[in-house]
């Protein structure tokens, strides 16, 4: 019965807050509501909020990080798709090439048009 008031009360207040939280501070929350209900406060939150298990482990993880906390960032550094120029360094210069023949406007300015249509290049860039 206790289990119950505790998951329902932690529904209620992350019904109210969830739409203010971003990814980080939805980790956060989750990783204090846990650790404030002490020992099964991760299978509690999960179960009230729905958030993942490795999610609210690793917002526990980030709370004792302070250097985490004072971050903007939303993940760790390093984290999310790479560039495609680190991928693939010539590509900048094989999408010039393709433009090249039918482009206008002036050659020194930076702004240039093509009558290829993005879906023509990426198609053109794939066969390459």
């Amino acid at each position: 019965m206790q289990k119950q008031t505790t998951i329902l009360s932690i529904q209620v207040k992350y019904q109210q807050i969830k739409l203010a939280l971003d990814e980080k501070h939805r980790r956060i929350w989750c990783a204090t509501e846990a650790k404030a209900l002490g020992r099964g406060g991760m299978s509690i939150v999960h179960e009230a909020t729905g958030v993942s298990l490795p999610t609210i482990r690793r917002g526990l993880l980030e709370i004792e990080n302070p250097e985490f906390l004072k971050s903007k960032n939303q993940r760790k550094e390093g984290g999310g798709r790479k560039k495609l120029l680190e991928k693939d360094p010539k590509i900048k210069q094989t999408l010039h090439d393709l433009v090249e023949p039918t482009s206008r406007g002036d050659p020194m300015s930076p702004l240039r048009w093509t009558s290829k249509s993005t879906r023509k290049l990426a198609k053109q860039l794939k066969v390459q």
